[in-house]
C-alpha cells in the first residue's frame, strides 16, 4: 500500500505561514484591531431587525449584490459596473491576486498591511518588498523600478498605513500610476480618519484600484464586507473569479442599512478623530514614548522597551494592543483609538508597564 505524505501535496512556499490567530480575551480592554470601539447604534440595529425575515435563511444571496452596490454607487460616486462586494477586504485582495497575479509579482511596501504578502503566497505569487522610507513615505521612484520588471503584476499601497497611521499624498500615487504598467491597488481601509482619497483618479487611469471596508468607520467587523471601485473591465475580469455567493444575505442587509444611516457613524468619526488627538497628546507626555502622527484611527508609537516585552506587560494588566514590530518598526507598537475611558485605562497602564520594565 502506498503511503499517504500529506506535506508532499503542500506548495512548498506555504509549509513556512502560520495560521492567522489573535488572543480572544473578554476580560481585556481590546485596543489591538483597529475596530470602531463605540456601540452599534441601536437606531440602526432595530431598523435591521425589522427586516429580518424568515427568506433571508431560506435563499441564496445575490452573487453581484445589485442593490448594496447601487447603494456604493451613490456613496462614492463610482458606477455600479466599477463596483465590487467581498466578504471582507481580504477576500477582495485574495480575488485580485488570484485573478490577476499568480505566477507574477506583486509589490509591496513594508511595513504596512501584512495580508497583503500572505495572501500574494496563497494565490502562488512572488511578493516584492520595497521598504518605505524611514518616515514611512513611499519611494515611487523605487517601485516603478521593481513594477518595471516584465512579471509584475499588482502594487498595493495602503494609505492611510497600516501600521504607522500616515497616508500617501494623492500626487505620490499619480506618479505611480503614470509610470507603471501594473494594477495599482490603494487599499482606503482607513480613508474616513483622514488623507485624501483616490477615486477621482479613477477616470483617468485604468490601471487604479480602490480598496474600502466597512469594518473600520461603520463598525462591521463582525460582518465582513468589503468592496472594490475601479474601471468597469477590471471588475468583469474580477467576476471570472469572484466565489458565485461570497456575501451573505444578512451582511448585504445590514451594509445597506449602515450606509442609509451613514451620517449617524460619520459623526462617531469625528469622535474617534478627537480620541485620536487626545490619546495622542497622552502618549506624548510620557518621557520616552515616540509617537508617529496619524490619519487612521489608530496610533503607531515606540519605547525603549521591546515591544514584546511592554505588550505582555500591558496584558497582564488587562490591555490589549498590537505588536507589530519587525524590519523597520522595531520596538513598535500600535493601539486603536478607544472610547475616552478605555484611552485613559491604556495610558495609566502604560506608564504602570514602564516603570516596572525600566526599574
Amino acid at each position: 500500500m502506498t503511503s499517504f505524505n500529506l506535506s508532499s501535496l503542500l506548495r512548498p512556499e506555504l509549509k513556512e505561514m502560520t495560521p492567522y490567530d489573535v488572543p480572544r480575551l473578554n476580560d481585556a480592554i481590546r485596543l489591538d484591531a483597529n475596530e470602531n470601539p463605540f456601540p452599534f447604534p441601536g437606531e440602526v440595529l432595530e431598523k435591521i431587525k425589522t427586516q429580518v425575515h424568515e427568506y433571508l435563511f431560506t435563499r441564496y444571496p445575490d452573487p453581484r449584490s445589485h442593490e448594496l452596490v447601487a447603494m456604493l454607487a451613490d456613496f462614492t460616486g463610482v458606477p455600479p459596473a466599477g463596483i465590487m462586494v467581498g466578504n471582507g477586504s481580504d477576500e477582495v485582495i485574495l480575488t485580485l491576486l488570484l485573478t490577476f497575479a499568480s505566477g507574477g509579482r506583486v509589490i509591496i511596501t513594508p511595513p504596512t498591511f501584512s495580508m497583503y504578502k500572505v495572501h500574494s503566497l496563497i494565490a502562488g505569487a512572488v511578493p516584492v518588498e520595497v521598504p518605505r522610507r524611514n518616515d514611512f513615505t513611499i519611494d515611487a521612484s523605487r517601485i516603478n523600478e521593481a513594477a518595471a520588471h516584465p512579471g509584475s503584476r499588482i502594487i498595493f499601497i495602503c494609505s492611510p498605513n497600516n501600521p504607522t497611521g500616515n497616508a500617501v499624498p494623492v500626487e505620490d500615487i499619480r506618479r505611480v500610476l503614470e509610470e507603471t504598467a501594473a494594477l495599482t491597488v490603494v487599499d482606503e481601509a482607513y480613508i474616513e480618519f483622514g488623507g485624501e482619497s483616490c477615486v477621482p483618479l479613477l477616470d483617468e487611469y485604468p490601471n487604479l484600484v480602490i480598496l474600502r471596508t466597512f469594518s473600520k468607520a461603520f463598525g462591521m467587523a463582525g460582518l465582513r464586507v468589503g468592496y472594490l471601485l475601479s474601471n468597469p473591465a477590471v471588475v468583469r475580469q474580477l467576476l471570472r473569479v469572484k466565489q458565485p455567493y461570497n456575501l451573505n444575505v444578512f451582511s448585504q442587509l445590514a451594509a445597506r442599512v449602515v450606509l442609509y444611516y451613514r451620517a449617524e457613524f460619520l459623526t462617531v468619526v469625528k469622535k474617534i478623530i478627537q480620541g485620536r488627538q487626545i490619546l495622542s497628546e497622552g502618549l506624548s507626555n510620557i518621557p520616552g514614548v515616540e509617537v508617529f502622527p496619524s490619519a487612521a484611527n489608530f496610533i503607531f508609537f515606540r519605547t525603549p522597551v521591546p515591544a514584546s516585552i511592554l505588550h505582555q506587560g500591558l496584558l497582564e494588566e488587562g490591555v490589549l494592543i498590537r505588536d507589530v514590530s519587525g524590519q523597520g518598526v522595531e520596538r513598535g507598537l500600535r493601539v486603536t483609538v478607544g472610547q475616552s475611558e478605555e484611552n485613559e485605562i491604556f495610558l495609566t497602564k502604560l506608564k504602570l508597564a514602564l516603570t516596572k520594565r525600566e526599574g
